[in-house]
């Protein structure tokens, strides 16, 4: 062959050439994007069902932060003796009693939520055993009164908790 016929051969495979490289690339874009369309569409589908799910677990979780505070423990759940290690362990089984009930809540909540009502919940327990271990705190209702002094100084555990998890839900609206 001569050096012509080869300069025409590549003359009539370079136009074939660009159309099919851009073919490609048009191609390769069009599904990309038609991939990211039905992912969007998907998501989109599964957060209208998944939204009321993780609403009523935040719901839950408040409630569970409401019921474990100290003020409203006391008051829902009365001394059962005058011994006050019987009325701690009251107290504290009610704590993880609550909980326990709410565990499938995590599912729908982040981690570090769920992180936080723990620490909540531990912390709480914690302020029990403390006053607990006071010297005043001889009695069941001597125990409550010194749960309720402490916790006229501070806030509860729970509120931060609960503080958390409304910022949470200003989040995803």
């Amino acid at each position: 062959m001569d050096a012509t016929r080869i300069v025409d051969l590549f003359m009539y495979m370079i136009p074939s050439l660009v159309v099919g490289i851009l073919a490609y690339y048009f191609f390769k874009e069009h599904t990309k994007n038609e991939d990211g369309r039905r992912r969007f569409l998907l998501k989109k589908d599964l957060e209208v069902t998944a939204l009321p799910l993780r609403l009523q677990a935040y719901e839950r979780m408040a409630l569970y932060l409401e019921r474990i505070s100290p003020n409203k423990l006391l008051i829902r759940v009365p001394p059962i003796s005058s011994n006050k290690e019987d009325y701690e362990s009251l107290l504290i089984q009610t704590i993880e009693q609550e909980l326990e009930h709410n565990l499938s809540q995590q599912i729908y909540i982040s981690d570090k939520c769920w992180n936080i009502i723990s620490a909540a919940k531990n912390a709480t327990i914690q302020l029990i055993r403390k006053a607990s271990l006071l010297k005043k705190s001889e009695t069941a209702e001597k125990l409550r009164e010194v749960i309720l002094t402490e916790m006229m100084d501070r806030r509860a555990p729970s509120d931060a908790a609960l503080s958390f998890i409304k910022e949470e839900l200003s989040e995803l609206f």
